[in-house]
């Protein structure tokens, strides 16, 4: 395969993945997208199976039932059936059997606990987060309205130590393109708390400032959503990211009287533990968020 082909499929999966994010509320439809990509329904679905490992039914599954989860816990004014209808889900019976079949318990279990012992036993499978003895507690966040973000982007599979070839890749375009300034950015399409960490999507990004003329096309295009956020600044080490994160979703939000979004959340760095000697990072964590 020409490599030529081979980024322009990577392309093309990619753009497929965002639309799914960025869709997960609404009833997919596979003709739009297809006619969108100017491809066929049958070569679109070869692509994303060949470049992520599994199905687009099988992606948007995991993807409704990761935001459903979340929604579960933070949207307390919100019944089982109106997040059932947030996520995409006709019916609630449809929703209540395959979340189960994913978390091995009902929402409602889920709700009252379950989620704990879920998450958990993902933490402790990520050696530097059961480590971690980072504490939270004293974190009072900024609430901001942030303006959409057009970025560049790689988009990595998996929650691991190799998201830093990612960054070395994109340090490489940066060069390449000198680009004297820029924010490097992490969007956390899924939540890595309580998504398997071999499934997550963390895209790596890199925002230049407007009239910033780039030479290479070899990186696709995405916007970070605008809207209202809650911004959490902190420093610390690899470890520390997911215990964090955690802390935010079972602690905070359900305490604080906000309600987060199906927006994804995402990190804008000022000290970038994947590419710093020492491995400690310098953040804004930005949380979507209604009242």
């Amino acid at each position: 395969m020409k490599k030529e082909t081979l980024q322009k499929r990577v392309q093309i999966a990619n753009a497929i993945m965002y639309y799914i994010y960025t869709h997960i509320e609404t009833n997919i439809d596979m003709e739009e997208l297809s006619g969108d990509l100017n491809i066929s329904k049958f070569h679109m679905h070869r692509i994303f199976k060949d470049i992520f490992g599994k199905n687009i039914y099988e992606s948007i599954k995991s993807i409704r039932l990761q935001k459903a989860s979340n929604l579960l816990l933070t949207n307390k004014y919100s019944t089982i059936n109106d997040i059932a209808g947030i996520c995409g889900y006709s019916s609630q019976s449809s929703f209540l059997r395959v979340f189960k079949e994913r978390f091995g318990m009902t929402p409602k279990e889920w709700k009252r606990g379950g989620y704990k012992k879920f998450s958990q036993h993902i933490i402790e499978q990520y050696q530097k987060a059961k480590k971690s003895t980072a504490k939270f507690d004293h974190l009072e966040p900024t609430i901001v309205k942030m303006p959409l973000i057009q970025s560049y982007y790689i988009r990595h599979s998996g929650y691991n130590a190799q998201i830093s070839s990612a960054w070395q890749k994109l340090q490489t375009w940066i060069f390449s393109n000198d680009v004297l300034e820029c924010r490097q950015i992490a969007l956390f399409h899924d939540n890595p708390t309580i998504t398997p960490l071999q499934e997550c999507q963390y895209v790596a990004c890199i925002a230049v400032d407007k009239g910033v003329k780039i030479k290479s096309d070899r990186l696709p295009k995405f916007n970070i959503s605008d809207g209202i956020y809650a911004r959490f600044d902190l420093e610390g080490e690899q470890g520390d990211m997911l215990k964090f994160i955690q802390w935010v979703y079972h602690e905070w939000l359900p305490k604080s009287e906000y309600e987060t979004t199906t927006k994804p959340p995402y990190v804008i760095y000022k000290k970038n533990n994947y590419l710093s000697e020492d491995g400690m990072f310098d953040i804004s964590f930005y949380l979507s968020i209604k009242f």
